[in-house]
């Protein structure tokens, strides 16, 4: 037999429909399961690091860095995941991404140990790779999600961080307290809790993500195809500029990756400003973190209702809503006073819900759009433009404070959610427009 041939298998699915029902409700179990460790390790890791590196350096400065390390590890671990899982599995690039947060969490322990900064900062952007596989777990749940629950799916591993962002916000204090009793410095109990919760979304994804979804949906879309030929030569696994093509070839995936990167960015531009903007006004530690609490409910408590409308009412609608949100929230921040509390609690509110509507419309969106052979990738892509525009928007946050104020940033980021307005509009128009001709269907992507 020649080393080049291949053969073409004329087969059905190993798996059955029952079995695709089977195996997406225990998928969607599973997954939520290591969204809420996941998230925990996350968040316990955000509150610290900002605050353990002003100790360290006596900067502010730096202190937003090491805390903005955490999104641009994120960003830099999103498109390798994509690749690896595209060639091995959902389950073994999600194991990848919690694996490294445990390294990079423990590697912060050191650096709070050791008194150094950039030990600090490796760590903290090592943990950023459990961020990333947080967020790839929306599209792990969607690889086997019928069609027409798609962004329902996606809402409900959304929903689930709600569980894990509010036991570390919670937890948090109490771990760093564990940690002075077992002699480590202040604070670094809660980088030894974020270790252990991103081994445990590890454990859970290697253990019980089985049969991975993503290898199921492969089967299955080979079978519905009519042939399997295929060797190892054959698999063609995108790259991250073959995604970027892919992306920018379809305007409903420009407008999805763009309404993902203006609801990072609003997000992270609003509420990373507000502590300093009430702080400004005298208003009390309690009342902040009572505000970062309402964004975060904002953000994620809502989703499930978010998923069934978007499944029920298309996902363009939803994104005319969110750049409303956002404009809405962002304006209300705005003009509020750093000693007002409505504005600033409601303003951050809205921005979350927005940000909640933006993501799980463009990811379903996105998820329509390519075949499962070219969807992780596109993924990959789209997840480190989102994260890495809010990455941007933390690091100059700062910046753009000192210059235009609280006020000025927050005008700013209102013309983000118009942006999102009229991009919606200009998309739906044009694809409407284009499906009307056959010639055009085609290549518009249907």
């Amino acid at each position: 037999m020649s080393g080049g041939t291949v053969f073409a298998v004329e087969r059905g699915s190993a798996y059955s429909h029952s079995d695709r029902e089977r195996i997406q409700k225990r998928t969607v179990v599973v997954l939520i399961a290591s969204q809420a460790a996941g998230g925990f390790g996350l968040v316990a890791t955000y509150i610290v690091s900002a605050l353990l590196a002003k100790d360290i350096t006596g900067s502010s400065t730096l202190a937003t860095i090491a805390a903005s390390c955490l999104s641009i590890g994120a960003a830099a671990v999103a498109v390798p995941m994509s690749r690896l899982m595209n060639r091995q599995g959902r389950r073994v690039g999600l194991r990848f991404g919690y694996l490294v947060g445990a390294a990079g969490s423990t590697l912060a322990v050191f650096g709070a140990i050791l008194l150094s900064y950039p030990l600090l900062c490796l760590g903290v952007f090592g943990a950023g790779a459990g961020s990333a596989a947080n967020l790839a777990t929306r599209y792990a749940a969607s690889d086997l999600a019928p069609e027409h629950r798609r962004a329902s799916t996606i809402s409900m591993i959304v929903w689930a961080t709600t569980f894990g962002s509010t036991a570390g916000s919670v937890v948090s204090g109490a771990a760093s307290d564990i940690g002075r009793t077992l002699g480590l410095p202040d604070k670094t109990g809660s980088y030894v809790f974020a270790a252990v919760m991103f081994l445990v979304a590890a454990a859970i994804v290697e253990l019980f993500l089985r049969p991975d979804p993503l290898e199921v949906a492969n089967d299955l879309s080979e079978s519905r195809n009519g042939s399997r030929s295929r060797s190892n030569a054959d698999v063609s696994t995108p790259t991250a500029r073959d995604a970027l093509a892919l992306i920018w070839q379809k305007p409903q995936a420009r407008l999805a990756v763009l309404a993902m990167i203006v609801s990072q960015v609003t997000m992270v531009g609003v509420m990373a400003l507000t502590p300093l903007h009430m702080d400004a006004g005298g208003q009390s530690q309690n009342a902040i973190g009572f505000m970062m609490g309402f964004h975060i409910l904002g953000m994620y408590l809502f989703s499930p209702i978010i998923g069934q409308l978007t499944d029920r009412i298309g996902n363009y609608p939803m994104l005319y809503i969110a750049g409303g949100l956002c404009t809405w929230g962002a304006w209300w921040a705005a003009v509020t006073p750093p000693t007002g509390a409505v504005g600033v609690f409601m303003g951050n509110f809205l921005i979350g819900l927005g940000w909640c509507f933006g993501v799980i419309a463009a990811s379903s969106l996105l998820v329509t759009l390519y075949p499962i052979h070219q969807r992780v990738a596109v993924q990959g892509v789209g997840d480190f433009a989102m994260i890495g525009s809010g990455a941007l928007a933390g690091l100059t946050s700062g910046a753009l404070y000192a210059t235009f104020e609280y006020r000025g940033v927050n005008y700013a980021n209102a013309l983000f959610g118009v942006a999102l307005v009229v991009a919606t509009f200009l998309t739906f128009t044009g694809v409407r427009r284009a499906t009307r001709r056959p010639e055009h269907a085609a290549a518009m992507g249907g």
